[in-house]
């Protein structure tokens, strides 16, 4: 498990974060942003992780 995130959800993250929507660091305020627009909950909670965590890193540079 650990840090691979499969290709699905890092494209889907780099468009979503293309149309301008603006997320942070916080996964459950990612969660909420993403819960209409994902049709899915686990793919939801991925991506909304994924944001978090790159958002946690941009932080720290």
């Amino acid at each position: 498990m650990g840090k691979i995130k499969s290709k699905m959800i890092r494209r889907a993250a780099k468009e979503l974060g293309q149309k301008g929507i603006e997320f942070n660091e916080n996964f459950e305020e990612n969660k909420k942003i993403l819960g209409n627009t994902m049709p899915y909950k686990k793919i939801r909670n991925q991506i909304a992780g994924y944001f978090a965590k790159q958002k946690k890193l941009e932080k720290k540079k």
